[in-house]
């Protein structure tokens, strides 16, 4: 149990018999009164959002999720398929992947986390950066040189990044999956 000031972004609690991961805190301390807490959360079950406020001493359920290294296997509508090391198979929804589907093509050797709630893996976490190739991009205009010039490209798997003027087709790229951002040519 933790009270309600020590529940920081990242963290999953309990409410209403569902798990929740907080997604961002915001304190306030009024002079008189006790402080106030309000948490984004997002349920990891049914994908839903909601904000609630806590007084700042409310005891909450924090738990404690367990996560597995594991690498893409192969995609069974609508399920994706993850292995773990030990050639354990694991399926996880395509709803539950969210963005992050677009970042998962076959014969990828990435390590991702598969996160498991009561012995159901719910969620899955790519890593930080990845390196995928451009498949369609337009060419980059002659004499637009004012400043940061970007264009949208298409990337293995189908998904649309934003990349610098500079990128064409058939470069390998790395992109931060958190934000789907274009870091680096590689």
């Amino acid at each position: 149990m933790k009270t309600a000031h020590e529940i920081r972004p990242g963290n999953v609690i309990m409410l209403d018999g569902s798990p929740w991961v907080v997604q961002k805190t915001e304190t306030t301390r009024s002079g008189r009164n006790a402080a106030i807490v309000k948490l984004k959360l997002k349920n990891l079950l049914l994908d839903s959002g909601t904000e609630q406020t806590f007084k700042g001493e409310d005891k909450l359920d924090d738990i404690i999720l367990e996560r597995l290294d594991c690498t893409y296997s192969y995609f069974a509508d609508p399920m994706y398929v993850f292995m773990d090391e030990e050639y354990n198979q694991y399926d996880v929804e395509a709803d539950n992947l969210g963005d992050a589907a677009t970042y998962i093509v076959d014969g990828m050797e990435d390590q991702c986390q598969v996160t498991f709630y009561n012995g159901k893996a719910i969620s899955v976490e790519l890593p930080v950066h990845i390196v995928r190739e451009v498949i369609y991009t337009e060419p980059s205009a002659r004499g637009d040189t004012s400043g940061k010039v970007m264009k949208p490209a298409t990337i293995t798997g189908g998904g649309t990044v934003t990349v610098a003027d500079f990128v064409k087709v058939g470069d390998k790229i790395e992109i931060d999956t958190r934000t789907g951002e274009f870091k680096k040519r590689v």
